[in-house]
């Protein structure tokens, strides 16, 4: 089997446990407002690679990954769930510990089965929600959040660990509001195992002048790590109050 890749990092430390083997694979259905990859959006172009050459190239640097692994990411590698079967079920045959980096935009029902397989072979999903909102998200994306949204239940019953992944942007995301709300909906899950707030940061800048496109967001600056701290507590308390609901 073929997959398309825009990139791979040799020495990821921030995709998951440990230091990570990091394939970035082309296509993705968001256009999210603050993204930094756009040049990975199209589809089925770059790179065409299969599974045993990806899996050789971790090979040959395997004794950097002892305490991590291989983590898929994108674009959206969701994309291209039936590689990322074939790759993570390869990898699980040789003890390689397996990361998704995903929104979760392409979650449905209708194809329960690709996603069952892929529950199988996968340790860790990186579960990254844009915004709690429905309509600010189609704001943000371009796309609703249902389909995410419904991914992470879907995940929490699996039991699937999960790390949840949610950037604070100045006037969109940065509100007591729906960080509180964010918090309640995490709170209702039961797989979460992380907690990551980023800060908004303005690296996407270059590469949109680089590819001729016009940025979303260049009257917003970056926000400060000490905002995302806070941002993070107000999160963390509708996760608690969440969790006190259930108990009553």
């Amino acid at each position: 089997m073929i997959g398309y890749v825009h990139s791979i990092e040799s020495f990821g430390t921030v995709d998951g446990p440990g230091i990570r083997f990091v394939v970035f694979l082309q296509g993705c259905p968001l256009r999210c407002a603050y993204c930094h990859n756009p040049d990975t959006w199209q589809p089925k172009i770059n790179q065409q690679m299969t599974v045993d050459e990806i899996l050789e190239k971790y090979q040959s640097k395997k004794s950097f990954y002892q305490n991590g692994g291989i983590t898929v990411t994108g674009g959206e590698p969701l994309m291209q769930i039936d590689f990322v079967i074939e790759l993570f079920s390869e990898a699980k045959k040789r003890n390689i510990h397996t990361c998704l980096d995903t929104s979760g935009i392409t979650f449905r029902k209708d194809s329960i089965e690709k996603f069952e397989r892929l529950c199988e072979v996968t340790d860790l999903i990186m579960l990254d929600i844009k915004h709690i909102d429905d309509k600010e998200h189609r704001l943000l994306t371009q796309q609703s959040n249902a389909a995410i949204l419904d991914f992470a239940r879907y995940l929490s019953d699996k039991k699937v660990p999960v790390w949840i992944r949610h950037v604070v942007v100045p006037t969109i995301t940065d509100n007591e509001e729906y960080l509180y709300q964010l918090g309640e909906f995490i709170g209702e899950l039961k797989n979460v195992k992380a907690l990551d707030v980023l800060p908004y940061h303005e690296m996407g800048k270059d590469k949109y002048e680089e590819l001729g496109l016009n940025y979303p967001l260049k009257h917003i600056s970056a926000l400060s790590k000490e905002k995302a701290i806070e941002a993070k507590k107000v999160i963390i308390k509708g996760i608690r109050d969440s969790k006190e609901k259930k108990k009553k």
